[in-house]
């Protein structure tokens, strides 16, 4: 059975999948929970899920509206009747500032913070806290939980729900293809909820810092490499980054290995090109082909010449050389995993006769490009905010990857084989980086140096042809 098959199977029932959504709600909501927990994406997949199945909607709304009023009062009172000591357990014992957060807009709006915040989604966990520690009115906020809920069901349920009601009639799938993209779906969001834990884990405030910390401790191999790793850098081990690279590695090896093994395209691989196939639409082309041309040699020298050039002028000579070693690794990597692997694509227009297809050399250096940058640039952040840069590198790198599979000149596994291969390099660069102290980039002309990058993107684009 297939990974796709099993994931299908997984599905749940109407009766547990209203549970589910009733769950969500109510986690989002729930105090501090709700701010590790990426409650946004999975209310929309379940709801996705419940349109599918042609789940009635008044029942979803209802469940949606119990959990939320269920999370919001759990939190009032769990602040009502334990006001400061919430204060020192985790996770606000590492993170006073989201209190501190939730408190300014309770003060700011009062009582109707509890209306308005349920719809703020970086207070929304905190405000119902923070008015059970400073003791609002039982009845004003239940009256306030009631009314925000009502309103915020729909809100965050009809977009999902709606998508999973129409987009098999919409889009005109291929039959069949509906499996595989459930199971995409259900992978996207686990990698999501994921990536979302691990983020706040891996720091020195996480709880997987420090239990890694406690094994260094006891095993002499283990504490040598974390003095080691603690000494050259500012104090902190870059768990995250030897975490990326052990799991990326090792994804790389399997899916490397089941892609030889295969003597051809996946059944995911012919899955995904029919979907495109009825996608197909002169746009869809054109975009592909111009982010075709944005990923190639051309694009991306044109991409970071200015970067580059203010790097040297500033004499960031350290900072220069790490990114060139990580573009330079990626090409090299990319030109023998193609040799190596010899794997033909499923379509080859004249310029890229002879060219082989895994790994994906357009998704795998996208990557590198967007996951070097927003490393750079999260050094020079408050750990609070890093994850928005990183949230805004995956949102670069996936149309660049897709792209491939629009102009039909990649299987989707060549595009995991590249990213993978391309986050194994991020992680090499990055540990070189963190293994002594920098000084900081900033301040960047980074508005200049940006539109400088897209004017001779554009044209690269529009004079250059694809290489």
């Amino acid at each position: 059975m297939s990974l796709a098959d099993t994931l299908y199977q997984l599905t749940p029932s109407p009766t547990l999948l209203l549970l589910l959504i009733a769950a969500i709600a109510l986690v989002e909501s729930l105090a501090l929970v709700g701010l590790l927990v990426p409650g946004v994406v999975l209310i929309t997949a379940a709801a996705s899920l419940a349109g599918h199945q042609e789940i009635a909607l008044a029942a979803v709304l209802a469940v949606a509206f119990v959990g939320a009023v269920v999370g919001d009062g759990a939190s009032f009172l769990l602040g009502y009747t334990q006001r400061e000591r919430v204060t020192r357990q985790w996770p606000l014992s590492h993170h006073p500032e989201w209190l501190a957060r939730g408190a300014r807009f309770f003060r700011r709006y009062g009582s109707l913070s509890v209306f308005f915040g349920r719809f703020v989604g970086p207070v929304r966990p905190m405000v119902p806290l923070i008015a059970g520690m400073l003791h609002m009115s039982p009845r004003a906020f239940l009256w306030a939980n009631l009314a925000s809920a009502v309103l915020w069901a729909p809100a965050y349920v009809l977009p999902g729900y709606l998508l999973g009601h129409t987009w098999q009639r919409l889009l005109d799938l291929p039959e069949g293809i509906e499996t595989w993209l459930i199971a995409l779906a259900v992978l996207l969001v686990a990698l999501a909820v994921v990536f979302s834990w691990l983020r706040q884990q891996v720091t020195r405030t996480g709880r997987l810092y420090r239990l890694a910390a406690n094994g260094a401790r006891r095993h002499p191999v283990m504490r040598r490499f974390w003095l080691a790793q603690s000494w050259r850098g500012q104090g902190e081990v870059p768990l995250a980054s030897w975490l990326l690279l052990i799991l990326a590695l090792g994804a790389l090896s399997g899916w490397t290995l089941m892609v030889i093994q295969q003597h051809g395209p996946l059944e995911v691989d012919l899955r995904v090109d029919s979907l495109f196939a009825a996608l197909a639409s002169p746009a869809l082309a054109r975009a592909g082909q111009t982010l075709a041309r944005v990923g190639d040699t051309y694009g991306v020298l044109a991409l970071v010449l200015p970067w580059g050039l203010w790097l040297l002028w500033k004499r960031h000579l350290a900072a220069f050389l790490h990114i060139a070693a990580g573009l330079g690794g990626i090409a090299l990597l990319n030109t023998l995993g193609k040799a190596l692997i010899g794997r033909d694509r499923p379509d080859a227009p004249d310029y890229l006769t002879g060219s082989l297809a895994y790994p994906s050399a357009h998704a795998s250096t996208a990557v590198v490009v967007a996951g070097l940058a927003a490393a750079f640039i999260a050094h020079e952040l408050p750990h609070r905010q890093r994850h928005w840069v990183y949230w805004g590198a995956i949102l670069l790198v996936v149309p660049m990857a897709l792209s491939r599979l629009v102009i039909g000149v990649h299987w989707l596994s060549d595009l995991v084989g590249g990213a993978l291969l391309g986050l194994v390099v991020c992680a090499l660069v990055h540990l070189a980086w963190q293994q002594r102290p920098h000084p900081p980039l900033a301040p960047c002309p980074w508005s200049w140096l940006a539109a400088a990058s897209l004017v001779l993107v554009g044209a690269r684009v529009a004079w250059l042809p694809p290489v």
